[in-house]
């Protein structure tokens, strides 16, 4: 049986290999090589959807949804990373969110940028009065 070099002891005889041999792009093998898909960006006219956000879920007040927002329609379709299997996109239009006080803001926006644009009207709400006190009426269907 050979024996095993202690931590910390010297490799006297040996090769010691540099951190440049380890990555030279002579030994990337064609399989290795990733290629971006075409996104065709500048091929296609922006296309804006213009829209007011409705209230999340999540909360009771209506804070950010009286502005309206200006968002950009996806121009490619998402592709799988073939190294890390994430999610991506190579259009990073669809990050941009612009938010303007008016509607009419919002269209001479896309109109004096030359894009296209739908504006999405917002839905009202069904306001339904409630009170504590119906809980306990005795009136009330159950």
């Amino acid at each position: 049986m050979g024996k095993i070099p202690a931590l910390g002891a010297g490799t006297a005889g040996s090769n010691p290999v540099s951190p440049t041999t380890l990555f030279e792009p002579a030994r990337l093998t064609e399989s290795a090589t990733f290629s971006k898909p075409d996104s065709g960006r500048f091929e296609m006219a922006m296309q804006a959807r213009i829209y007011q956000p409705a209230k999340t879920a999540m909360q009771s007040g209506s804070a950010k949804t009286r502005d309206w927002v200006v968002r950009f329609e996806p121009k490619a379709a998402r592709h799988i990373d073939p190294l890390m299997g994430w999610t991506s996109s190579s259009d990073t239009d669809q990050q941009v969110k612009l938010r303007f006080p008016t509607r009419e803001a919002a269209v001479a926006y896309c109109e004096k940028h030359g894009m296209d644009y739908h504006v999405q009207e917002p839905r009202q709400r069904k306001f339904k009065v409630k009170s504590y006190s119906d809980n306990f009426r005795y009136d009330a269907v159950r």
